[in-house]
């Protein structure tokens, strides 16, 4: 029975289905991993994960094609980019082909809450895994819960495709996705006191700054960066310490292979953000949200793009990936993989 929900004013919360995947790792061994109904968690008050935090994150999304399939995007990214976040964490790498099917089972389970082709909503996919087992020493857990979840979300950012203001931050980005090279969502907790102000101050997000210098731009607390030049050349930050957004690298693809415009992946510096013409936050919750205006202490940017609407590359960006993911273009191969 299809679940009743509004599909066309969803937002960007959780509302429980009916499966979720399950695998335990014990004795060194993870088991073999089953579908279940209960949405529950049991665990003890000495927890690794609630002592120490061990813990980390994914987050990828399911949807209708134009043709009528369920299809996931490049979620052997996700997998790859998991597996080096638990690794960097002292934690069991959960095996990557297993990651993929498993998406793929707890999908196909909940088919009924994957959102109809052109209702601008998704079923989003969290994967998790947690210290299970009580530890009190400072020390890697011995036993550890993975589950994915999933869950139907309309638009992360409310206002869809209009350009936002954001605020370059007073907070240094206190390495939001964990410590140099952690590559995936891991304490995204370092960046809730900084987003509650930039809210408070009637701004969307928070433009960090590299903590050396402050004078690099990085990327905010839950999406990465894009610029485009005036001549149309898509300008990304490099940093070993930001996400490794998945959306970002396909849309540098995009970018090169179906648009023609040429890609620069380097530092950008604070002092020549006013250069650009557009701007945009991207990430797998958003794909692109754009900028039309960056608050620096006071001093006003204004992108050329203005605060109406995406500028005319980044449109051009988001509605060829958005054309791919949704199979209206042709992808790359294995960027699309057919669940149901």
């Amino acid at each position: 029975m299809k679940p009743d929900i509004d599909w066309a004013n969803l937002g960007f919360g959780y509302i429980p289905t009916d499966y979720r995947y399950v695998s335990n790792f014990k004795d060194g061994a993870w088991d073999e991993g089953a579908l279940v109904t209960d949405a529950t968690i049991t665990l003890s008050e000495c927890a690794c994960v609630f002592q120490y935090s061990q813990s980390c994150f994914e987050g990828l999304k399911a949807y209708y094609t134009k043709d009528g399939h369920i299809v996931c995007f490049r979620p052997d990214l996700n997998a790859s980019r998991m597996a080096e976040t638990a690794a960097r964490l002292e934690m069991p790498p959960f095996p990557e082909d297993r990651f993929v099917e498993a998406v793929k089972q707890v999908v196909a389970a909940n088919k009924d809450f994957v959102p109809p082709y052109g209702s601008g909503a998704t079923l989003y996919i969290r994967p998790f895994m947690i210290g299970s087992d009580a530890v009190i020493g400072v020390k890697p857990a011995n036993e550890y819960h993975f589950r994915i979840f999933v869950t139907p979300v309309g638009p992360y950012f409310k206002g869809g495709a209009k350009p936002m203001t954001i605020k370059v931050s007073d907070f240094d980005r206190a390495a939001p996705h964990g410590t140099g090279h952690i590559k995936a969502g891991l304490n995204y907790a370092m960046s809730l006191h900084p987003i509650v102000v930039a809210h408070q101050e009637g701004y969307a997000e928070n433009m960090y700054l590299d903590p050396q210098t402050r004078t690099k731009v990085e990327e905010t607390g839950g999406a990465n960066f894009i610029f485009v030049t005036k001549d149309g050349t898509l300008v990304t930050p490099k940093s070993p310490s930001i996400l490794p957004s998945i959306t970002r690298r396909s849309l540098m693809y995009v970018a090169e292979h179906y648009l023609g415009m040429k890609v620069e992946e380097r530092e950008v510096l604070l002092s020549e953000v006013p250069d650009f013409a557009e701007c945009g936050l991207c990430g797998t919750a958003a794909v692109i949200s754009p900028v039309g205006r960056i608050v620096d202490h006071g001093r006003v940017i204004d992108l050329p793009s203005g605060m109406e609407e995406m500028g005319p590359y980044t449109r051009k960006l988001y509605d060829t990936l958005t054309g791919i993911q949704m199979g209206r273009i042709d992808p790359p191969e294995g960027w699309v993989v057919k669940i149901a």
